[in-house]
């Protein structure tokens, strides 16, 4: 029995057929992937530091979406209409808070108004508030809470042992005995990230502790291993504020009262505030960059909370002893 040849117009007919069958198929496990991806848990945190946190905790357990970019300042960064969904389609919002990210609170509020769990971070670790400016702290703030709590990695421990407990209580679908694993591991990190800092600073001369940065971020470190703040170049919590002339003066004067050579300026901001204070007390001021309000790309010195307080540590104990 002979097979009848197939026309031409029937050939054509076929691979058509054969075509679409594979339109279909593509587009179906595309559609399936994209609804497996949009179905896992979504976990948006607003700045960087606390998203490293975050993803540390979380692991694979869901999707972790940070806001804020590397070297971004908190305190301007804002959000694209796409970012600001996001932060109402999550399972669990995780931000700063007490003022820290300035254009995003609004959007934070909205996501909690719709229903969405979050968790103020900043108020939930025992915040300190800023000092007088006698005491090195921005006047007009005094009694304000603090919202840089991360340069403290005791209250960080404490930080990441709240977040753990939220995700596993708003967002469903998590492995919780995963979620406690990873936080274990990365508790015994920042201990060993705490004791690291202690032996490092004990080596600065009690006389030598006392910081000037470009605006009030460290109260938290110098609270808990014994430093003094002197004062900052912005007299502020807060990059978006400018000093003053006669801010300028008090702070140069306060800093020939006890000896204060070096000005930790953020590695994020322009230097030039810093600069100003080489020409009230010459050339001898040392300018040593921190990083200490977001981190970096991976790579680039700061990518982890962890290597950003380990970079600020070795920066400030060799500027505060002359290394």
């Amino acid at each position: 029995m002979t097979t009848p040849k197939r026309t031409i117009p029937q050939v054509r007919r076929l691979r058509l057929i054969l075509r679409t069958l594979t339109l279909i198929l593509t587009v179906t496990a595309t559609a399936t992937a994209c609804t497996s991806s949009d179905d896992r848990p979504r976990v948006v945190v607003t700045t960087n530091i606390l998203g490293d946190i975050t993803q540390e905790i979380v692991g694979d357990e869901a999707e972790v979406t940070v806001l804020m970019k590397p070297n971004a300042d908190p305190h301007s960064f804002g959000l694209s209409a796409v970012q600001a969904a996001e932060l109402e389609r999550a399972d669990l919002v995780v931000f700063n808070g007490l003022g820290l990210e300035e254009n995003v609170l609004r959007h934070v509020d909205a996501a909690r108004d719709s229903g969405v769990a979050t968790i103020e971070v900043g108020r939930a670790v025992d915040p300190l508030t800023f000092q007088a400016h006698d005491r090195g702290g921005p006047e007009a703030e005094a009694g304000q809470p603090d919202p840089h709590f991360w340069t403290d990695p005791d209250r960080v421990r404490k930080a990441a042992d709240l977040i753990a407990d939220r995700v596993v209580e708003n967002v469903k679908g998590v492995d919780e005995k995963a979620i406690r694993h990873n936080l274990a591991r990365y508790d015994e990190q920042l201990a060993d990230l705490t004791t690291w800092m202690e032996e490092s600073f004990d080596r600065i001369p009690e006389e030598r502790r006392a910081l000037v940065t470009n605006h009030h971020v460290f109260g938290y470190l110098a609270d808990r291993f014994g430093f003094r703040v002197i004062g900052a170049v912005i007299p502020s919590g807060t990059t978006l504020a400018s000093p003053s002339s006669s801010d300028l003066r008090l702070l140069t004067q306060a800093m020939r009262r006890a000896g204060v050579r070096t000005v930790f300026a953020d590695s994020s901001q322009p230097k030039r505030l810093a600069e100003v204070l080489r020409t009230e007390l010459g050339s001898q001021v040392r300018v040593v960059e921190l990083y200490s309000e977001s981190l970096t790309e991976k790579g680039e010195g700061a990518g982890t909370y962890l290597r950003m307080m380990r970079a600020n540590t070795t920066a400030m104990a060799g500027g505060l002893t002359g290394n």
